[in-house]
């Protein structure tokens, strides 16, 4: 019986051409009549940005990469938790959307959204939270795996992501929790 590869977990720094949103507005927005795609439109008190920079810039995002002998997955942790990168290791292909920019389009609650990836929807699509930092924790298990939660501090519902590959398997289990709810 061949051993199995354990999964790991690594942070690295990555360099992708970003398209920067401008400073948000200083003053809180209480405008309710922005309405996307269902959403009520309430951002307050978070900051809401409405301008992105013409062209692109080299920017470094740190990025945690959870990997086995199957799959690489790439998160960033500063675009909300995204899974930003999820490649077939035995033969290269991205089998989940791969954005080799970042360039934000002003569709989420709170302006900036980047397409590509998976990103985590908590209340609704395109959360408030979207285009900002998660914290990440990791926890590795007796059986191999590593369980990497994205969690953040979001001031209207907050919530948090699991993400638990395994060794030996091509997949890996997401859960979505909102703030108070039981994993």
């Amino acid at each position: 019986m061949t051993a199995l590869c354990p999964v790991t977990v690594r942070r690295e720094t990555v360099v992708l051409p970003t398209y920067e949103p401008h400073a948000p507005d200083r003053n809180p927005m209480f405008l309710e009549k922005r309405v996307y795609q269902g959403s009520s439109g309430r951002v307050y008190p978070l900051p809401f940005t409405d301008r992105i920079a013409d062209k692109p810039q080299p920017r470094s995002w740190e990025a945690v990469f959870i990997e086995n002998e199957f799959i690489c997955v790439m998160i960033l942790p500063a675009l909300g938790g995204r899974i930003h990168r999820a490649q077939d290791k035995t033969n290269g292909y991205d089998f989940v959307y791969h954005q080799p920019v970042i360039k934000p389009a002003l569709v989420g609650l709170a302006g900036p959204w980047a397409s590509g990836g998976i990103e985590f929807n908590w209340p609704q699509h395109h959360r408030p939270s979207t285009f900002m930092p998660a914290d990440v924790a990791v926890e590795s298990h007796a059986d191999g795996s590593v369980t990497v939660w994205l969690s953040e501090h979001d001031l209207l519902r907050g919530g948090r992501a699991r993400l638990q590959p395994h060794a030996g398997r091509a997949d890996f289990p997401v859960v979505g929790q909102r703030r108070g709810a039981r994993a």
